[in-house]
Parts: C-alpha cells; structure tokens; sequence
C-alpha cells in the first residue's frame, strides 16, 4: 500500500533532531508537518525527523558522562609490555595495588594528566569555545580535587560527585610505534550510581556523550541513556575498546538500535562489532540503525556515514604521532563540536581529524594552546565565529 501518514508536530520536537521514534510494525513513509508549514520525511521502524542539521538555537551543549579517572603515562619497549602478559592496544580492568607494581618495574617517569574517555571528549569541545559538561564521581582526594579543577579550567561544567574511594586512575604504557595499552583501576568512579542520574543533569543539552565503558555497569548505562533521552538529547556512544564490545555484544545491540544517534568506533571496535574488515562495508554496517556513523582508521583518517552517504575524512599528516593518547577521544570532540553548532559532517569530521592529529604531538590527551588556535583558526574558515 503506497498510504502516506501526515501528522503535525511541535517544531522544537522536530527540527531540534532531538528524538528517535518507534513507530508501529508498519514501515509506512511520514511526513511531518511543522508548525512553521516545514514538511519532513521519516521512514522505517527505527528512523528519525530531521531539520536542516543538528544545530538547535535552543543548545550547543554538549554534556558526557563517564569515570572520572586520571591518566598515568610512561613510555616503554614492546619487551615491557610482552612481561606484564598484556595484548597491545585495548583496555585492561586491574586494582590499584596492580598499576602500582607495574610502575616499581619501569626506570620511566610517568606523566599524569585527567582523563578518561568522555571527559577527555568533553574537555575538549570546552577547549574549542563549545558548551561543556561532565558527570562522573571523584574521590576526595588530591587527585580528585586536581581533576575538578582542570574541567573547570577547560571550560567545562563539572557535575561530580565525591567518594571516599579512591579516585580512579589509568596507566597508559606508550610503546615505540605510539600505541598505548591501559590498564585501568576505576576506583571512585564506580560508585555512580544509577539513580543519581537524572535528566536535570542533561538539560539544555544538544548531544549526549556517552562512554562504553559504562557497558561495565548495565544499569548506570541504562540510567544514563534514559535521562539523556528523557531530557530530549541526540545520543553519541563511543564503542570504547573491543574488549568492551566483545564483553557486551548482545547488549550493545539493543542499545544502538533503540537509543543510540551517533555511533563512534576505531578499526578494531568495528571489527569486533561488525565482523568486517572492509573498512566502507564496516561503517555502512556500524550506520545501520543510527542517524550517523563514524569509523576512525588512525594515521589513514576515518569514514563517516550519515543518511546514506559515506564520506572519507583524509587525516592530516604533518609529522609522526608521539603517542595516541585521547586520540580518538579528541577526534569525537572536534566531529561533535562542528555537529553541535551545525556545520556540516564533512567540516566536523575534519575538525575532528585536527583534534586527533594535535594531541599526537604531544604525551597525554591535552593539546596545548598553539594546537588549539590552529583549530579554531580553521573552524573560523568554515564561517562559525568563536569566543577566544
């Protein structure tokens, strides 16, 4: 039957882009009609109402939830890493005593910076003149107070609770060829708790940036993605690692296709999740059930697919990579960004490109202030005017 279903819609509800609807068994076309006489398209079981773009007068805000960790560096051999029995590359959950003992092994000084995820993703589009927030639980300790200040002084919101754990904490062993394994003690950042998450906490909140990692917990997974949802946000999941994905398959299948818009992955998260390592088939599988798709293929760049269409980002190549560190969480800072304050996919995957290709330069996820104005100079040529 070629029936078409017209329905009127608040505008705010259909051009902000801001909810992902389930219709009925049916996969009938409909069209929106807006208040403002605008008529847009939706089609499928779990499709979405667009506007021109993400942007929303309303918000740029972008707000992340995740652990608040603080990131431990050092560089070392490939030996080193082969002693502890770690597979290079990914994430490995350990205790504090664990980290501990690893440094008592190297003759290097570590480097320590915060981190984690989505925090470093957040402070980076505070760093790129965007609105910015974080959730996450500290502990009341010096590493704790450290981190909250140095949201605060890049320019982000911080929404954190205090524990009298520990603050977590990642080693990162950064190996020649700039590759980091981590090894992870969560500490504090495990005592979020569920019911603590609260839609409030995503107000005026355009994306919502949600760390995989939090597959660990199911049920804060869940809290987060239904506040985010309840207060209206595009949703933005990063896959994380493949060891995340590997532990979580049939559980991330769910999500993504029911509360996720923006899926974010690297090769090996891809290849864990989709099975194929033809990197287009891969991002065109990974878009499946989201409005948009990203694939990060490292030193070559990255691929985005939206509604239908897949672009290749070329990276930027200037000089080698000192160590990836935040790479791909810097990347996702300057795409959500651009996304945000509606710029196109292209110009945000190049933002995102630059972001990554800074924080190379440098030992921890923090690009310094030469990097950033080199950033910012390009966005300003993309026509979208920043407060320095």
């Amino acid at each position: 039957m070629n029936m078409k279903i017209i329905t009127r819609a608040n505008p705010d509800f259909v051009l902000n882009m801001r909810v992902k609807i389930k219709m009925s068994s049916h996969s009938l076309p409909i069209f929106c009609l807006t208040n403002t006489g605008r008529i847009l398209f939706c089609d499928g079981m779990f499709k979405y109402i667009f506007g021109d773009n993400m942007h929303s007068d309303k918000s740029v805000r972008i707000t992340g939830i995740g652990a608040a960790l603080v990131d431990i560096l050092v560089n070392e051999s490939d030996r080193f890493l082969a002693g502890l029995g770690k597979e290079k590359g990914g994430m490995t959950l350990v205790e504090d005593k664990d980290i501990a003992q690893i440094l008592s092994k190297t003759q290097n000084r570590p480097v320590i910076v915060p981190g984690g995820a989505a925090c470093n993703t957040i402070m980076g589009v505070g760093k790129l003149g965007g609105k910015a927030r974080f959730i996450g639980m500290r502990g009341d300790d010096e590493y704790g107070r450290i981190f909250e200040n140095q949201l605060m002084e890049c320019n982000t919101e911080p929404v954190l609770s205090v524990s009298e754990l520990p603050t977590g904490r990642v080693l990162s062993v950064i190996t020649p060829d700039a590759q980091r394994s981590m090894f992870t003690f969560l500490g504090a950042s495990t005592q979020l708790m569920p019911g603590s998450i609260t839609a409030e906490m995503f107000a005026d909140t355009a994306i919502a940036m949600i760390e995989g990692y939090l597959l660990f917990n199911p049920e804060l997974m869940d809290a987060a993605l239904m506040a985010a949802k309840k207060a209206g946000c595009l949703v933005a999941l990063d896959l994380a690692s493949f060891e995340v994905v590997n532990s979580s398959k049939d559980r991330l299948d769910e999500i993504i296709k029911n509360q996720v818009d923006i899926l974010i992955a690297n090769e090996d998260e891809a290849l864990a999740y989709t099975g194929h390592k033809d990197e287009e088939r891969a991002v065109r599988a990974l878009a499946h059930n989201v409005l948009t798709a990203v694939l990060k293929i490292g030193r070559r760049g990255s691929y985005i697919a939206h509604k239908g269409v897949t672009t290749k980002i070329e990276p930027v190549t200037d000089r080698p990579a000192i160590d990836t560190t935040g790479a791909g969480d810097l990347w996702a800072a300057g795409f959500l960004f651009g996304i945000a304050h509606g710029l196109s996919i292209e110009q945000s995957g190049k933002i995102g490109s630059a972001c990554g290709y800074e924080v190379c330069q440098v030992i921890g996820a923090r690009i310094p202030h030469k990097g950033w104005q080199k950033i910012k100079n390009m966005i300003k040529k993309f026509g979208l005017d920043l407060n320095d």
